[in-house]
């Protein structure tokens, strides 16, 4: 088992050597420059390694660089085994960053509360307080405070 450092650096190299190729090296048009690795994780045993990646544009060419990506993958492995030299490269599992779809379902959500807060501050912009401005009783402030 290696050490945690060890395999935080294993997933930073493999993560700037599939985006070099990726960027330089493989010519599939699936694979354009709308491709991002947002990130790299890689297994306590330094096996397996999970690269995320998004991609800028609709479903159509989300599901063509997937297929892209599953195509590349021996080009991508053996590239970051001669990077990285190693005595077993890890093998390669691409997935599809949900970062920007919750980023834009969290958006929303703040959307629906600023017109929700927008609303509560038009309908009180007018309202007075039920008890005046300090419903509190401080002590001197009545005469009723003296009688008891």
């Amino acid at each position: 088992m290696a050490d945690n450092a060890r395999a935080k650096r294993l997933a930073d190299l493999i993560r700037e050597v599939v985006a070099q190729k990726l960027l330089r090296g493989i010519k599939d048009p699936r694979l354009g420059s709308h491709v991002t690795i947002t990130d790299t994780r890689v297994t306590g045993d330094l096996r397996e390694a999970t690269v995320f990646y998004t991609v800028y544009g609709d479903d159509e060419e989300r599901a063509a660089a997937a297929a892209g990506l599953e195509s590349a993958k021996g080009i991508l492995r053996s590239e970051v085994g001669r990077a990285a030299g190693v005595k077993f490269t890890p093998t390669l599992t691409f997935v599809a960053d949900a970062l920007p779809d919750t980023a834009k379902t969290i958006e929303d959500l703040l959307d629906k509360a600023r017109t929700s807060d927008a609303k509560v501050r038009e309908s009180a912009s007018g309202a007075e307080y039920a008890g005046g401005a300090d419903p509190y009783k401080k002590p001197g402030d009545d005469e009723d405070d003296a009688a008891v």
